[in-house]
């Protein structure tokens, strides 16, 4: 006999938590990207100030289908106080490194809410994957995205917003197919590199691509 395991939600537990403790803006922040071959790193930011502005069915962008990111990323940018996206692509990720371009990414993502609500965030929870802002009071949480609303809405903002560049990545670069691995290393994307090369947004500074060279 089957068990049946309910899907596990996010909640606003721990921004109630902060809210009470007098952190008005607390900011939820995550990323996508970090490990392809190909493409940016976009980091997401999300601002609520209530439950209320929850949005349904937001959870681990990577547990939900694609047209149910895409539905909530429409919603999560009406319903939300402040949103932030932040891109960072690969010829600078080359030269920084992924860590600090994940951090530059975030610095933008941040930046962006904070022009919008004219003041610096309060609080900032991230998943354990992003690094901390020295200028910030911060908190980052491992598995933060399934735990948490604010990161979860994050998260599918920076899920979407970078399928969408790799989308049109995909009809500049034809060859590779990046509309359906969005830059990962797949079979098909490293027999597309064995066959032509690389292109203008692969990451020279990532394996294999990096010992080819």
């Amino acid at each position: 006999m089957l068990t049946y395991i309910p899907m596990k939600y996010p909640d606003t537990k721990l921004e109630e938590k902060l809210w009470q403790k007098g952190f008005r803006y607390v900011l939820g922040v995550d990323e996508a990207g970090r490990g392809p071959l190909a493409g940016p790193v976009v980091v997401g930011a999300v601002l609520i100030e209530n439950p209320k502005q929850v949005v349904e069915n937001v959870r681990d962008s990577k547990k939900m289908t694609k047209k149910q990111r895409e539905q909530a990323f429409v919603e999560i940018q009406e319903k939300s106080t402040a949103f932030g996206i932040g891109i960072v692509d690969a010829k600078e990720i080359d030269r920084v490194g992924i860590k600090e371009a994940v951090k530059e990414a975030m610095i933008l993502a941040v930046s962006e809410v904070e022009k919008k609500i004219k003041k610096k965030v309060d609080y900032i929870i991230s998943d354990g994957a992003v690094y901390l802002l020295d200028d910030h009071k911060m908190m980052s949480i491992s598995r933060g995205d399934l735990n948490h609303y604010s990161i979860a809405a994050a998260s599918v903002l920076a899920k979407v917003t970078r399928d969408m560049i790799m989308e049109e990545y995909s009809k500049k670069y034809p060859n590779y197919g990046f509309e359906k691995h969005m830059g990962y290393g797949t079979k098909v994307h490293l027999d597309a590199i064995s066959k032509h090369g690389i292109c203008d947004i692969h990451r020279k500074s990532y394996e294999p691509i990096k010992s080819s060279l």
